[in-house]
């Protein structure tokens, strides 16, 4: 009997999933209520798609831009304001990225370095946004993708000895109606046709999978935080990173435990900022769903106090203030805030547990 690599790579990917709840089932971050393991095991295959999608499908050599996200499509931290594309490079290639503008508050184009075996990346390679982006008077752009910026470029993204993957990302304060930005990558020169798959090809892209899917399950769900309804400090994103954060990022991130009679009341403040939001996930990084139900908010959404600072209460049902994100049916769950090209450093909102007044009081 042949021994096909690729059949042991299947088999290998096989024996991860097979055992892949034990990360929610069992252990120290094990979940019991029955919404949670019911999204454990949605969230498992949603990882598998983007693990298919990423490093099966996908060519470096032949790129094209495919979405990650999307309102039945969940993980690593989406978010409702915004749509992501990922595509593969590789640094003996040089490429060339069209597109035209949509209505996005915050744009940017993100090169990614690291392992090139599906472990997540390790840095920020290069960084193009909106700011920097040179557009025509229709919104159209070019941007080349090289190691030596050509002459000609009027924008440039830097490839590296370990550059592998580009994120573009689109953040809007009106998604629903607003229109995307408009991608597409191609190699230059064009690659002529692929050759058939080899054994040794598809063995290694499954490797990959596994890779990916692995880390991904050593970090959800999230650990039960130490003080529950409460938010850890804002952090800025450093060029050596874990994942594909975004390099115009600050961040914060806390949780809430409520029952169906508290609410968490947040008070803050954002800088001057391209975007800023919040977004309720549960323990895997996924949003809750956001077809039916408010459950993130954003800067040109939220009602302001007259001096300008913001209060959010998350509940389980309306507690009449104009900002309420609903829990949609989770007692528990964590709270995500972005910040892009904010002027300083955001401070850190405060939460603290209140009571939701009866209805008709």
């Amino acid at each position: 009997m042949v021994r096909w690599e690729s059949r042991d790579a299947f088999r290998e990917l096989c024996d991860l999933l097979r055992d892949a709840d034990r990360t929610f089932l069992e252990g120290e971050h094990a979940l019991e209520d029955e919404v949670g393991v019911a999204e454990g095991y949605r969230y498992l295959t949603d990882a598998l798609h983007a693990a298919l999608e990423i490093y099966l499908r996908c060519d470096a050599r032949r790129p094209a831009f495919v979405p990650i996200v999307g309102p039945t499509f969940k993980w690593g931290g989406d978010n409702s304001d915004a749509f992501y594309n990922f595509a593969p490079v590789t640094p003996d290639i040089e490429y060339r990225i069209r597109g035209k503008r949509g209505d996005a508050v915050y744009l940017s184009v993100c090169v990614y370095g690291g392992p090139d075996d599906g472990r997540w990346s390790t840095s920020i390679v290069s960084n193009l946004n909106d700011r920097d982006l040179i557009v025509d008077s229709d919104g159209r752009f070019e941007i080349a993708v090289s190691r030596q910026r050509p002459a000609d470029a009027k924008n440039w993204l830097a490839l590296t000895d370990d550059a592998n993957a580009i994120i573009t990302r689109d953040y809007h304060v009106d998604p629903v109606r607003g229109a995307p930005t408009v991608y597409e990558i191609e190699p230059i020169p064009a690659q002529a046709p692929p050759p058939p798959f080899t054994d040794a090809e598809i063995a290694a892209r499954l490797r990959s999978v596994t890779n990916f899917l692995r880390e991904l399950l050593a970090i959800t769900p999230l650990p039960d935080p130490a003080e529950p309804n409460s938010i850890a400090d804002v952090w800025a994103v450093p060029d050596a990173t874990y994942g594909w954060a975004a390099k115009d990022a600050h961040y914060a991130m806390g949780t809430f435990d409520l029952a169906d009679d508290e609410q968490l009341v947040i008070d803050g403040r954002s800088p001057e900022c391209a975007y800023w939001g919040c977004m309720l996930w549960n323990p895997f990084m996924q949003t809750f769903d956001y077809r039916y139900e408010r459950i993130g908010i954003n800067g040109a959404q939220v009602e302001y106090e007259t001096d300008g600072s913001w209060r959010l209460v998350v509940a389980s049902r309306d507690p009449g203030q104009p900002n309420w994100l609903s829990t949609a049916g989770h007692r528990r769950g964590v709270l995500f805030f972005r910040w892009f090209l904010a002027e300083q450093t955001p401070t850190t909102p405060v939460a603290r547990l209140g009571r939701v007044k009866p209805s008709g009081s």
